[in-house]
């Protein structure tokens, strides 16, 4: 999906324009992969308004990713948010996806990092639907596996990490299928490229735990939480491959993501292939809460002051 250029993007705590948001070739990012980033949503409300989604927790893991891989950076979780309200206003853009991206940029060309400088960009722009399929994701499980543990951390969301999940998307739309299922380095189910995943059987909702190779989703977060809201019996427990072609539902979530229920997996229908009662509960709680149709209970969105005639993007 093409990006939609806005007019300003947050460099080190000032607003620059779009096109000015270059970096050196030469960059130890470019030749290394050494940067760590986040993705978050601006949601439109009801009444005209804006918030953005959880919007502490995404600064936090943007600083935890950082401190996992030395790269200190210096702004706070609060400096980081007040930036990433800043320029969304300043851009007037919502709905929207926002990219915090922190990186090695230009110094020394060897792999130890720490005499690179470390730079920090946000952006906003309009983004829409991630998973395609308006029926549901048809699926398949991944001849790639996830990191193994003690090779790179999947607690940070890295941009290296992205390559392994580049192998896995790409494969499965060679193959005719929206998005791979990776299982971890013991054959047990872990996630999508970019998604968590969760299982429905019996009732029982089911959900992959962090020791698999995932990634600390704030979606998965929201999810969990909203479970135990609706009463909604939720085990988190290492998975085999084969309860995916058995359960009863199930569904990827993510920042982009968001809840996008799996129609079928390597061609073998999810229950009857529709969304189960279990996962529109849960969508239409998570859709509810974001976009201003019930009271925001959690306190998960932050205002931004935004006002957008006709909405833009998803």
């Amino acid at each position: 999906m093409a990006i939609q250029p806005t007019q300003n993007i947050w460099h080190n705590g000032n607003l620059i324009p779009w096109d000015q948001a270059n970096i050196h070739v030469m960059s130890h990012v470019v030749h290394y992969g050494s940067s760590v980033f986040e993705g978050i949503r601006c949601y439109e409300q009801q009444n005209g308004t804006a918030g953005v989604f959880r919007l502490p927790e995404h600064s936090a893991r943007l600083l935890d990713s950082a401190k996992i891989y030395r790269m200190p950076l210096p702004y706070t979780e609060a400096q980081l948010s007040a930036a990433i309200v800043d320029v969304i206003e300043a851009n007037g853009i919502t709905p929207c996806y926002i990219r915090p991206i922190a990186f090695r940029g230009y110094g020394e060309i060897g792999v130890n990092p720490l005499k690179s400088p470390v730079e920090v960009y946000i952006a906003n722009f309009p983004w829409g639907k991630y998973v395609p399929g308006n029926e549901g994701a048809d699926v398949c499980i991944s001849s790639w596996s996830r990191l193994a543990p003690n090779t790179m951390p999947s607690l940070a969301k890295a941009g290296a990490n992205y390559m392994n999940s580049q192998l896995i998307r790409m494969e499965a739309e060679i193959n005719g299928y929206s998005e791979g299922i990776a299982l971890d380095v013991n054959g047990y189910l872990s996630e999508g490229s970019g998604e968590n995943l969760f299982l429905v059987r019996g009732g029982v909702l089911y959900t992959t735990p962090l020791a698999n190779s995932v990634l600390n989703g704030i979606t998965r977060s929201s999810i969990l939480t909203l479970a135990k809201q609706l009463g909604i019996p939720v085990v988190e427990q290492a998975l085999p491959r084969e309860m995916l072609y058995i359960c009863d539902e199930a569904f990827f979530t993510g920042t982009a993501a968001e809840v996008t229920h799996l129609r079928s997996v390597d061609r073998i229908l999810v229950g009857d292939g529709t969304m189960g009662p279990v996962t529109t509960a849960l969508h239409k709680a998570f859709f509810d809460i974001v976009n201003g149709l019930t009271p925001d209970r959690y306190n998960w969105l932050t205002p931004v002051k935004v006002r957008v005639a006709e909405p833009v993007g998803a």
